[in-house]
């Protein structure tokens, strides 16, 4: 009987759909955790880390994270974010980074089997599709377990396996509060931390 070996990983993180899923669930996320608990299960090729961020703001709260990132085994890729104000007066701010995640998922194909996406949206259940007819096994990694869920039902059912974010939680999480419906959320005093761990402001909704 051959030696098992593990199987070759990539990890794609939706950085804004992450937060919000682990936010909502009511814990921080331990990016420093999460790498070495993906590292004990199987041979991690890549973890890319993806987040859209605001050039005209030098003191933009994603931008320790983003550094750490850089320099603790992640490929972080970033792009612009443009601000507005919506009819309502809330400061939004609009950017993503899922067609420069699909590129990198569909390029790596051919030297992985197995990618974990760390995202709920919908708009990825294609990239997906595509990554598996290249004989790529597809984990969705997302949450269930808040109204409504984070997760759209077509990425779920398009994975090949699906973990909810609250069962991996012991294993990555940082700091436990209480879970959150969506929704604005009052402001609570900043705590230190190994690695930064809150990297969208409260009061901006990402789109």
């Amino acid at each position: 009987m051959s030696e098992y070996t593990p199987e070759r990983t990539a990890l794609f993180i939706d950085g804004a759909n992450l937060f919000s899923a682990s936010r909502l669930l009511g814990f921080d996320i331990d990016y420093r955790a999460l790498l070495a608990h993906v590292r004990g299960q199987c041979k991690l090729i890549r973890a890319y880390y993806y987040t859209a961020l605001l050039d005209t703001d030098e003191h933009n709260p994603i931008r320790p994270l983003v550094d750490w990132l850089a320099y603790n085994g992640y490929a972080v890729v970033t792009k612009p974010a443009r601000e507005f104000t919506d009819g309502n007066g809330h400061r939004r701010i609009k950017g993503n980074c899922d067609i420069e995640l699909a590129v990198d998922m569909l390029e790596l194909a051919p030297h992985i089997e197995h990618a974990v996406l760390f995202s709920g949206d919908g708009d990825f259940r294609r990239v997906v599709e595509a990554v598996q007819a290249r004989g790529v096994k597809v984990t969705v990694v997302s949450t269930l377990r808040v109204q409504p869920p984070m997760v759209s039902d077509d990425l779920r059912r398009q994975a090949d396996a699906f973990l909810d974010l609250a069962d991996l939680a012991p294993e990555i999480t940082r700091r436990q509060t209480e879970p959150r419906m969506r929704g604005p959320a009052p402001a609570r005093p900043a705590a230190p931390r190994a690695t930064p761990a809150e990297p969208f402001a409260e009061d901006p909704v990402i789109e």
